[in-house]
């Protein structure tokens, strides 16, 4: 029976590869609702109302004070997933730079390959219009904008059918009159066609990587758009008036309408809120390091928290190819938007087992929500989860509670019809080689935020969530000798949780390409300033209160005549002091980030950022029951089961999570089983339940 009015509920939605997850916050005591339900990736939003029917069954539907979402959708869409085809769309650009598109840089995703392909352009060359107009790089007209050369290109993408159109003049960035010229005629001659122009989408200089997030956003406005607003249409048919927010990339939320105008802010949408929770876990434990890792059924992704705040890069490249979790520059479609700085890899539970010439091989492919791991009862390929069933580390039974019943007999026939491939190998053998080989896998994305990075894993904290991280967190901290590992109370959860603790958030930015002397100070605060006024218009209109607006200020800066800028802090008011010391910042960012400095170069400031940040209400963190004891209870035991370590097999307790208050201790082997995940203590590791309920790990030996 749904409970009545009075409660007012905040909830997170987290749209995953395998599973849609719902998280629902009772403001008032803490009480955190949860249900996973399948995705359904051919109709992203099905799994999202299927999760919202499921909490109806909980509370009234005017409980719900705050909806917040994540979606993959975006990235699905670029990737060529079905029913996501994008639109045919029209890019309007300076006479002669119609093939900026196609040119792009010189680098290659594959170097030595003679006949690499570069990504197919998102906008077909017969939907290319050179129109004649040009300003120079400080913004003065070099020529005016060709009315009659404009009309003859809005009636050519008439006639090719465009769906949405891109405009990206050349130097817009720092004179936008044409664009905004263009955008009017655009408007007036076809009022219901999508618009995106450069100098609101991405106003910084770089024409490819300009030009290339202008029609990123413009194909991909259609289809969220529709997407947006038929999840909203479903909600409110469902009696839903919440406000409705998604995550963007850089791990903050923006309301519907704001993503429906800029969709390109939400293409690594998913990833993002999953970091944001455990940035805000790991300030809630004093904990300032910490390594994200995220183990869903499809894909696995690591980040790395500083000093509490998690790692930002600004540029990505959408739908490209990874290679041993590393980005292949050049295979994707480049988006300036600051984006959380993760490593991905195709590593979950739905990941495909295979022999090929007697060895074996895990991944790329994943069998996802439908058919999913043979023990599903649908499919019959071998996946990392029917591998951790062989293994006794996952329920052989049910899994959610015992809402998801297992056949634990189809897991092992479908690791059976492998074994005459690696006969050297048993069945325990077999599954034990899986899990190695996807272990492995995860470890070098966990390498690749911390050592290429310049960073010492060992001086950060593991925090492992999704429905697989905790399984496999053990095996990956010994991998790269990190000293201890957090899991939340409901990592399968996580990410939805995520999605409560994130603030709302823009971001603007305004090209400068000036060297710093000469520059004045006052200059660079009138943008900033500029910036702040524009920031708090775009949060209040987002529903954020006027006490609750922040800022966020930084600054491009490289040495003169290098190619590449780092970013730095910089403080309000700026005034000579503040110069003086983002200066001194610089010096040391360049210093640890390439190991020399040059205090007597000149510095060249590119562009002036400033970060919006609307603060909301984060969710409590409430202490648990203490312990009357520090060893489990008997209630707490499920059962002994057989499950395979390198030692072979040993009878291991089996733990439920619910029964484990605070100050309890134990050693592994152990599992510990939840509604949403499944905890191994691996062998030379101990546990402890802290305050919050979270698990905390250590090696017997430290």
């Amino acid at each position: 029976m749904a409970h009545g009015s009075g409660r007012r509920l905040r909830v997170g939605i987290d749209v995953g590869g395998t599973f849609t997850d719902l998280v629902a916050l009772d403001e008032a005591t803490g009480e955190l609702l949860r249900f996973k339900v399948p995705s359904t990736p051919l109709a992203p939003e099905e799994g999202v109302i299927a999760a919202l029917t499921m909490l109806l069954t909980e509370v009234e539907p005017d409980a719900v004070a705050f909806l917040s979402h994540s979606s993959t959708m975006a990235t699905n869409a670029l990737l060529g997933q079905i029913n996501l085809e994008l639109p045919p769309t029209a890019l309007l650009t300076t006479e002669g730079f119609r093939d900026v598109l196609e040119i792009g840089r010189q680098n290659r995703s594959e170097v030595y390959n003679l006949f690499v392909q570069r990504p197919k352009p998102l906008v077909e060359r017969h939907l290319r219009f050179g129109v004649r107009e040009r300003m120079d790089p400080f913004g003065a007209e070099v020529a005016p904008l060709d009315r009659a050369s404009l009309n003859g290109a809005l009636d050519a993408l008439e006639r090719g059918g465009a769906k949405a159109v891109a405009v990206c003049y050349l130097h817009a960035y720092a004179n936008d009159a044409h664009e905004r010229a263009t955008l009017a005629a655009l408007q007036d001659r076809f009022p219901d066609l999508p618009v995106s122009i450069s100098c609101d989408v991405d106003p910084e200089y770089r024409e490819y990587e300009r030009a290339s997030t202008t029609v990123v956003n413009a194909v991909l406005g259609p289809l969220v758009r529709g997407y947006l607003e038929r999840l909203a249409a479903r909600a409110r048919a469902l009696k839903f008036e919440a406000p409705i927010y998604v995550m963007q990339s850089n791990g903050g939320m923006a309301a519907l309408e704001a993503v429906a105008e800029r969709p390109a802010t939400m293409i690594e949408s998913g990833p993002a809120s999953g970091v944001i929770g455990a940035a805000y876990l790991g300030r809630a434990l004093a904990i300032e390091n910490v390594l994200s890792f995220d183990m869903g059924g499809t894909t696995a992704k690591a980040g790395t928290i500083t000093g509490s705040e998690p790692q930002l890069t600004t540029e990505f490249e959408a739908a490209g190819r990874t290679h041993s979790g590393r980005a292949v520059k050049g295979s994707g479609y480049p988006v300036r938007f600051p984006f959380i700085d993760l490593a991905e890899v195709s590593a979950g539970g739905g990941t495909i087992a295979a022999a090929d010439g007697g060895s074996l091989r895990v991944g790329p492919l994943s069998a996802g929500a439908d058919p999913g791991p043979a023990a599903y009862g649908r499919g019959m390929q071998p996946t990392v989860t029917d591998a951790n069933i062989v293994l006794g580390r996952l329920n052989p039974r049910a899994l959610l509670g015992g809402a998801m019943k297992i056949d634990a007999a189809r897991s092992r026939r479908a690791l059976e019809t492998l074994l005459p491939e690696v006969p050297e190998l048993d069945l325990d053998g077999l599954a034990a080689g899986i899990v190695k080989l996807v272990d492995t896998e995860m470890a070098k994305i966990l390498r690749i935020v911390t050592v290429e990075r310049g960073l010492d894993p060992r001086e950060f904290t593991l925090m492992a969530f999704g429905g697989g991280g905790p399984l496999h967190a053990c095996a990956l901290a010994d991998e790269l000798s990190v000293p201890r590992i957090v899991i939340p109370p409901n990592p399968g959860l996580f990410s939805a949780y995520g999605l409560l603790a994130a603030d709302v958030r823009a971001t603007l930015v305004r090209s400068l390409v000036t060297v710093a002397d000469e520059l004045e100070h006052s200059a660079i605060e009138a943008a900033f300033a500029e910036m702040e006024s524009r920031g708090r218009a775009g949060l209040l209109r987002q529903g954020v209160g006027a006490n609750d607006v922040g800022f966020l200020r930084e600054l491009d800066v490289r040495y003169f005549g290098q190619s590449f800028e780092l970013t730095i802090s910089a403080e309000a008011p700026f005034e000579a002091d503040a110069y003086e010391r983002a200066r001194r910042r610089f010096h040391e960012r360049h210093r640890k980030t390439y190991g020399y400095e040059s205090p007597h170069e000149p510095l060249e400031i590119v562009a002036a950022r400033v970060t919006a940040i609307g603060a909301v209400r984060k969710p409590a963190l409430t202490a648990v029951t203490k312990a009357p004891s520090s060893t489990p209870s008997p209630k707490a035991l499920l059962e002994r089961r057989s499950v395979y370590f390198a030692e072979g097999r040993v009878e291991t307790p089996v733990y439920d999570r619910a029964q484990l208050p605070a100050g309890t201790r134990w050693e592994g082997p152990a599992l510990v089983e939840q509604y949403d995940s499944c905890t191994l203590v691996a062998p030379g590791w101990r546990a402890r339940v802290d305050g919050l309920g979270d698990f905390i790990l250590e090696k017997t030996d430290a």
